[in-house]
C-alpha cells in the first residue's frame, strides 16, 4: 500500500489511498484547527549581547517558541511595526546606556504609542526599585533579572502570552462588535430615512381647497419619523373631510399605527358616514390591533362648504379652537375616549356654525408643550392669545406666525411631534 499526502486549501490536509493499478480511494478531509493556541508563540528578544540571544534561543526553541532577535532599540521598534508577535523580551540596558536603563525606557514609550502591541518582559542586569517602578509606569508586564533562571523565565513567558493573547482576543471581539454595531445602526438609519420618506408621502402633498376656504398644513416629528398625522379628505364636491391624530409614543411603532389608522380613516370616510359612526369603527380597529399600552387621540371634522357647517368628533383629542371674527372663541370638545382602549365605544357628534372671518385651529400637543429653556411650555392660553391677536390673517400667514412663536419660544427645540391645521373661513 502507497500513501500521498496533498495540502488542500487551509485549513484542511486532503488524505488519498490507494493500492498499485488501482483508482484513487476515498478523500479523507482533517479540519486543522488555526486557534491561536495552537500556533507557536513568536518571541522577539532585543538584547545587545550575543551570548545572550544565542543562549535565549537554545533555550526558547526547545520549548516550542518561534524565535526574532534584534540588538538595538530601533530594529526592534521596525520588527514590532512589520510583523505581531506573542511577546517582547527585551534588555534595559544597551551598550550606550549601561547604567540608568534609560534606552530601554526611551523603547518602552516608544511602544506604548503602537495600537496592539504585544506585552513586554524586561531583563536587566540594574533591577534597581526606582528603574522597576518607572518601567512599570511604562507598561511592562513583568521583569526577569540577568542572570536568569530558566524554570523562571518559561513561567513568566507562558503567563503573560496567555494573557496577552486574551487582551488581544477580547480586543479583537471588542472591534469586531463596535463594526457590526457600526453596520446595524447605518443599517436603522437607512430603514428609517426610508420609513420618514413613505410617511412623508402619505400625508397629503397639496391640500385641496374649498371655495370660500383656505387651509393650510404644517407636520414635523422630533424623530426622522412619528406619530402625528392628519389629512385632508375631499368626500364629494361640497364636502371635506378633516382630521388630525396624535398616536402615543414616538419613533417607528408610533409611525407604523399613524400608517394604519391613516389607512383606516381613507378606507371608511364617505360623506354617509357621520364622525361619531366613523369613530367608533376605528375605535374597534385600533382595539384590535394594538397593545394596551397603545391609544391615539383622534378629531375628525365634515365640513359642508354649502353652510359652512362642521360636524365634528372628538376622541380625546387636544380641543381645537374656533376664534371668531369679533375675537371671542370656543373650543370643539364634544365626541369621547380615545381610540384603541376600549373594544366598543360610542361617541357623541358635535358641530359649529363657521361665518366669514372665522378661524378654526387644530394642533397636536407637540405645538402646545414645546418648553423653553426653563422647562415652561408654550401652552394653549399664548396659543390663544396669539390666535386672537393675529385673527384676521389668512390660514398661511397664521400658521407660519404660530410656528414662528413656537420656536423662538422652544429655541428651536421640539420635543414632540408637532402638527397644525388652519382653516380660514373667507367672507
Amino acid at each position: 500500500m502507497q500513501a500521498s499526502l496533498a495540502v488542500g486549501l487551509p485549513p484542511t490536509l486532503e488524505i488519498r489511498r490507494w493500492y498499485p493499478g488501482s483508482t484513487p480511494g476515498p478523500v479523507m478531509v482533517i479540519e486543522i484547527s488555526m486557534d491561536r493556541e495552537t500556533i507557536e508563540p513568536r518571541i522577539l528578544i532585543a538584547d545587545d549581547q550575543q551570548d545572550v540571544l544565542d543562549a535565549l534561543r537554545l533555550l526558547l526553541k526547545g520549548h516550542g517558541y518561534s524565535i526574532e532577535t534584534v540588538n538595538s532599540p530601533a530594529d526592534l521598534l521596525a520588527a514590532v511595526a512589520r510583523q505581531e508577535f506573542d511577546i517582547l523580551l527585551i534588555d534595559l540596558n544597551y551598550a550606550r546606556d549601561t547604567t540608568s536603563g534609560r534606552e530601554g525606557l526611551d523603547v518602552l514609550s516608544r511602544l506604548r504609542e503602537i495600537e496592539d502591541a504585544p506585552p513586554v518582559v524586561a531583563m536587566t542586569g540594574w533591577a534597581t526599585v526606582g528603574l522597576a517602578v518607572e518601567a512599570m509606569q511604562y507598561g511592562v508586564s513583568d521583569f526577569v533579572e540577568k542572570p536568569w533562571t530558566n524554570t523562571r523565565l518559561l513561567e513568566i513567558l507562558r503567563k503573560q502570552i496567555g494573557v496577552g493573547r486574551e487582551q488581544r482576543e477580547s480586543r479583537r471581539r471588542a472591534a469586531e462588535e463596535a463594526r457590526e454595531a457600526r453596520i446595524h445602526q447605518q443599517e436603522q438609519e437607512r430603514e428609517i430615512a426610508e420609513a420618514k420618506a413613505i410617511q412623508e408621502k402619505l400625508l397629503p402633498r397639496k391640500i385641496r381647497q374649498m371655495p370660500g376656504f383656505e387651509i393650510a398644513s404644517a407636520w414635523q416629528s422630533a424623530r426622522l419619523v412619528g406619530g402625528d398625522y392628519f389629512d385632508i379628505l375631499p368626500l364629494d364636491e361640497k364636502t371635506l373631510g378633516i382630521c388630525i391624530a396624535d398616536v402615543a409614543g414616538k419613533g417607528m411603532p408610533a409611525a407604523l399605527l399613524m400608517s394604519n389608522l391613516q389607512a383606516a380613516v381613507r378606507g371608511l370616510s364617505s360623506p354617509s358616514l357621520a364622525p361619531n359612526l366613523l369613530c367608533s369603527r376605528l375605535n374597534s380597529i385600533v382595539y384590535r390591533n394594538t397593545d394596551s399600552d397603545r391609544f391615539i387621540t383622534f378629531f375628525y371634522a365634515q365640513l359642508d362648504g354649502a353652510t359652512r357647517r362642521l360636524d365634528y368628533v372628538n376622541a380625546g383629542h387636544n380641543a381645537p379652537f374656533v376664534v371668531r371674527s369679533d375675537g371671542s372663541h370656543e373650543r370643539l370638545r364634544d365626541g369621547g375616549s380615545v381610540l384603541g382602549v376600549f373594544a366598543t365605544r360610542n361617541y357623541e357628534m358635535g358641530s359649529a356654525q363657521l361665518a366669514p372671518g372665522d378661524r378654526v385651529i387644530l394642533f397636536t400637543d407637540g405645538v402646545t408643550e414645546a418648553s423653553n429653556g426653563a422647562g415652561e411650555e408654550f401652552g394653549e392660553a399664548r396659543l390663544l392669545c396669539l390666535l386672537t391677536d393675529q385673527r384676521a390673517l389668512s390660514a398661511d400667514q397664521l400658521q407660519a406666525k404660530i410656528l414662528a412663536a413656537v420656536t423662538e419660544f422652544s429655541g428651536g427645540r421640539w420635543q414632540d411631534d408637532a402638527t397644525l391645521l388652519v382653516l380660514a373661513v373667507n367672507a
